[in-house]
């Protein structure tokens, strides 16, 4: 894959990401869980091509801020993996957990932004519109629901 492609790729991942939380936030307002559920494991099937951006930065000579803003959205991935569909932990109400989730859930999508702006200027500001949009909906329905 050359050097576009892949940058392509990764935009197309960051859209991807910020449109699944949307989502996400969206249906936790409305009460549809099965729905918030279903996108909640797409959202982490999205590892999988995110680890192809990891496993080929050294080929395209990426600098070490990609490897870092990378590795913070795999391991939010991996974090909401673990704890809210292996063990199903309660952690939305413990103060010191859901400040480290928080650090890792908007460093990993703040951090897609700048993996978008690889691929261009248009991918870039769609990215900081998607992010905004998603910051809102984060803390309008965390407000509402609590959770």
């Amino acid at each position: 894959m050359d050097l576009s492609k892949i940058n392509t790729l990764g935009a197309v991942l960051t859209v991807s990401v910020l449109s699944i939380c949307i989502l996400i936030f969206t249906f936790r307002l409305l009460a549809y869980a099965k729905a918030e559920y279903w996108l909640g494991i797409l959202l982490i099937v999205i590892v999988v091509p995110l680890t192809y951006l990891l496993f080929t930065a050294k080929q395209f000579q990426r600098p070490p801020i990609f490897y870092i803003q990378v590795g913070m959205i795999i391991a939010f991935l991996l974090i909401e993996f673990f704890v809210d569909y292996i063990f199903k932990l309660d952690f939305r109400n413990t103060t010191w957990m859901i400040i480290i989730y928080l650090i890792f859930f908007f460093g990993g999508t703040g951090g897609m932004i700048g993996i978008a702006s690889l691929a261009g200027r248009i991918w870039m500001l769609i990215s900081v519109g998607l992010f905004l949009i998603m910051t809102a909906l984060a803390l309008i329905q965390r407000a509402i629901t609590g959770m």
